[in-house]
C-alpha cells in the first residue's frame, strides 16, 4: 500500500519487517509523501495456559476455530502455538458473523468466545456467547456468559458446569413426574379391578414429599459434581 502511494520503502527495512512478520508479529509502516520514516512490529504472545485449554475443549469433543482481523501469518502461527488447526485471518467484524452463519447452517452449534468491540457481531449470532470480564463493556452485554477473570482454564469448567446443570434440569423433570405418573392411576384405582388394590392416602402422600426431596437431593449434588 505505501509504494503504490509513491514512498521508497528501504531494502533494509523491508527485510527487517518481513523477518517480523515471519515471527508472527503485526508491523505498522510509517511514511510521508516520499519515504518510509519507519516500522513499528507489534507481536501478541498467547496466554499461558492457552494451549492447555484447546486441550481440554477437543478432549470434550469441542472443535476450536481461530477467527481474527491480523495477517493470514500472524494468525497461523499464534494458531499453531495454541493447537488451534482451523484458522480464519484477515476477517472484518461482519465477516466473523457471516462465518458463524455459515457453520449454523451446515447444522453446528458454534459457542463463540470474545472480549472486544469487533466481536460482538458474533458473538450475537453464536449460538452461546462467552465474554471475557477484562474486555469491552458491549461484549459483556450481548454474551450469555462472562467469564469473570482472564483465566481461559474456566471456559472448560464454565461449559462443564453448564452441561451438568442441563443434565440435572432433565433428571429432576423425571423425579417430578415419576412419582405422579406411577401414583396418580394406582390413586385413581387402575389395579382395583385386577386385585382390589387401592393406594392408601398415607403412601401417596409420603411418595409426593419422596418426590421433593430427591429434586432438591439431586440439585445440591451439582455442587459435588462441580
Amino acid at each position: 500500500f505505501i509504494a503504490s502511494q509513491g514512498a521508497l520503502i528501504d531494502a533494509g527495512l523491508l527485510e527487517k519487517a518481513e523477518s517480523w512478520l515471519r515471527e508472527a508479529s503485526t508491523v505498522i509502516w510509517l511514511a510521508d509523501s516520499q519515504d518510509t520514516v519507519a516500522a513499528i512490529a507489534i507481536g501478541d504472545s498467547i496466554k499461558v495456559n492457552a494451549k492447555e485449554t484447546i486441550s481440554r475443549l477437543k478432549a470434550i469433543g469441542i472443535t476450536p476455530y481461530m477467527l481474527t482481523g491480523d495477517n493470514a501469518i500472524t494468525a497461523r502461527s499464534i494458531a499453531k502455538q495454541a493447537g488451534i488447526d482451523v484458522v480464519r485471518a484477515d476477517v472484518m467484524p461482519a465477516g466473523k458473523a457471516d462465518y458463524i452463519e455459515s457453520l449454523q447452517a451446515s447444522g453446528k452449534k458454534v459457542a463463540m468466545v470474545g472480549d472486544g468491540i469487533n466481536d460482538s457481531a458474533a458473538l450475537a449470532k453464536a449460538d452461546v456467547s462467552i465474554a471475557m470480564s477484562s474486555g469491552s463493556d458491549i461484549a459483556m452485554d450481548v454474551a450469555n456468559m462472562t467469564i469473570i477473570s482472564s483465566d481461559l482454564a474456566k471456559i472448560p469448567v464454565a461449559l462443564r458446569i453448564s452441561r451438568q446443570t442441563v443434565r440435572t434440569i432433565r433428571q429432576n423433570l423425571f423425579w417430578a413426574f415419576i412419582y405422579n405418573l406411577i401414583g396418580i392411576p394406582l390413586a385413581a384405582g387402575i389395579l382395583y379391578p385386577i386385585n382390589g388394590f387401592l393406594l392408601n392416602p398415607m403412601i401417596a402422600g409420603a411418595a409426593m414429599g419422596l418426590s421433593s426431596v430427591s429434586v432438591v437431593a439431586n440439585s445440591l449434588l451439582l455442587k459435588i459434581r462441580s
